[in-house]
């Protein structure tokens, strides 16, 4: 197997579309406030000025691949394609998320815990192990 068909493998089935979309929604528009200041967000300069104060530095970087892998991590978990490197893309940076925020302030939304995160990244988890799904890209480009 060459290492494209491994990049776009996928199931057949349609159970994971809506796992791409509401994930691809919600990492795309996330991405968007961190890159690009779109819904409330605080683009580049703001989200690295808080990334440096959390010690996340250098806080613009940081800012430029956390919201470049959100936003176009989940463009292409909203098309299918590369899905499988997409949700991994985006699994890390819950992870980083959940542990460098979240992790101290217990599982809750409510106290500014993990539990959002935590979906995400089980999202994320099940797409890189599942695949795109029939309706996308990735099946669309593997089946030429």
């Amino acid at each position: 197997m060459n290492i494209a068909k491994l990049l776009l493998a996928t199931r057949n089935g349609f159970d994971d579309l809506p796992l791409r979309i509401a994930a691809g929604v919600i990492y795309s528009a996330h991405g968007a406030q961190k890159l690009f200041g779109w819904f409330g967000g605080y683009g580049i300069e703001g989200t690295g000025q808080w990334l440096d104060s959390i010690g996340l530095s250098p806080g613009a970087l940081m800012a430029v691949l956390a919201g470049g892998g959100e936003f176009f991590g989940g463009i292409l978990l909203l098309l299918g394609l590369l899905t499988r490197p997409a949700a991994i893309v985006t699994a890390f940076a819950m992870v980083v998320a959940i542990f460098a925020v979240h992790i101290e302030n217990g599982l809750f939304m409510a106290n500014n815990g993990y539990e959002f995160g935590l979906a995400l990244l089980g999202t994320s988890l099940a797409l890189a192990i599942r695949g795109a799904g029939s309706l996308s890209v990735d099946r669309v480009l593997t089946t030429r």
